[in-house]
């Protein structure tokens, strides 16, 4: 058994959605749907979260938006509109920040904290938990559902099982007890490949599990098996971590229809390039590794790489970048679905790798930043290359 500790779990009951619903008042008690643009069940992106009213109909995220669709036309379909979402996010670990210093980031609207040197300023850890939902739903009108456990693994479950609104604690001397019953396809990183091989053994909860030898598994699944075993043993030492500096910053578009259209998938790789490199400079970053992703007809996915002498966040060299690493697929005739632009290598903006100064670095560092008091008094498409506008803020 892992040594007592209070690690908290929050996620956001369906976050967009009930940020949109929070919003708007007349779509509040309403099937609601964020993601792509429907167009009468033809759409061909997916749903990105729903309100809890359209998940009677079998919704969920992830599904096709014209699967979603076809279950519930009268739904409120809605844009994806991640710069207010960011927003409130920002806001909610400002929130979570009053209770401690310990807060790891899982994503947008999911986080782990560890309250065990803390919890005492506010009285038992559970009321810690009932305190941290309070406040959100106090300040932010929205709903998070807590799991209150010894390791993060039963915390993160715990969330889970009284949405939306919950809050469900896991007591150190409960926890076996607790983890017993369930499917192992709840222990984290455990995959449905690893479920079946797991499934065939006989083993099918996580007591199960559990109670096989060590040997045995580690011999069929080596260093995993022995994780899996521990996990579903109640022995998970990871810790919650502050986040590590972002390792890439990425963008990407699906086209409405598959296209061969040269210069409307070049416009789309401008405008990626551009909304990659506005990123880059926002977090003062830029980076030496572009990588260009191209998904063609029938779902086939490639992705090519360069890594630069130099690195960059100038959209002009992204974009050459880009384009080169696109003409590697000159002569394929199959349709291209989706494309994305990738830098990877990140350090920071205001690292000198060179030993030189270019002049030329220097006329772009200039115009960039031009470029970017411009947008940031008229708007972020008052100033952008002509092949890349039709693509600005269009599903990119």
């Amino acid at each position: 058994m892992q040594k007592a500790r209070y690690i908290i779990h929050v996620d956001m009951d369906a976050f967009f959605a009930a940020i949109e619903q929070r919003d708007n008042s007349e779509f509040r008690n309403k099937p609601v749907i964020v993601g792509a643009q429907p167009k009468g069940g033809h759409g061909r992106g997916v749903v990105s979260t729903c309100s809890y009213e359209a998940r009677k109909f079998g919704i969920h995220s992830a599904m096709p938006i014209s699967i979603a669709y076809r279950r519930c036309p009268h739904a409120i379909f809605l844009p994806v509109d991640m710069d207010k979402y960011n927003r409130v996010s920002r806001e909610i670990y400002e929130i979570l920040y009053e209770f401690t210093p310990k807060v790891e980031p899982v994503s947008i609207d999911e986080a782990f904290l560890d309250i065990t040197s803390s919890y005492h300023i506010f009285g038992t850890p559970k009321e810690t938990g009932k305190l941290i939902k309070q406040r959100i739903k106090e300040i932010l009108q929205l709903t998070a559902s807590l799991g209150l456990a010894s390791t993060k693994m039963a915390a993160k479950i715990a969330s889970d099982l009284n949405k939306p609104d919950g809050l469900v604690e896991v007591k150190q001397e409960s926890l076996l007890d607790f983890l017993s019953p369930l499917d192992i396809d709840k222990i984290c990183g455990l995959g449905k490949k690893t479920k079946v091989v797991l499934n065939n053994m006989g083993i099918k909860t996580i007591s199960h599990l559990a109670k096989r030898d060590i040997k045995e598994l580690t011999a069929i699944f080596g260093k995993n098996g022995e994780h899996f075993w521990k996990l579903a043993n109640g022995i998970d030492e990871r810790e919650v971590k502050a986040p590590e500096e972002a390792k890439s910053i990425s963008n990407e578009i699906t086209f409405s229809k598959d296209t061969l259209d040269k210069q409307k998938i070049e416009g789309a790789l401008l405008a990626l390039s551009e909304l990659v490199s506005a990123r880059l400079r926002k977090d003062n970053l830029k980076g030496r590794t572009i990588s260009l992703k191209v998904r063609f007809q029938g779902f086939c996915t490639h992705t090519r790489a360069v890594t630069l002498t130099k690195a960059t966040n100038f959209v002009d060299v992204i974009y050459e970048t880009i384009k080169k690493l696109y003409g590697n697929f000159k002569g394929d005739n199959r349709k291209v679905r989706l494309v994305g632009v990738k830098v990877s290598s990140l350090i920071s903006a205001d690292f000198p790798d060179t030993l030189f100064n270019d002049d030329i670095d220097q006329k772009r560092e200039r115009l960039h930043q031009a470029v970017n008091k411009i947008n940031e008094k008229f708007g972020n498409k008052a100033i952008c290359r002509v092949g890349a506008k039709m693509y600005n803020g269009a599903g990119v």
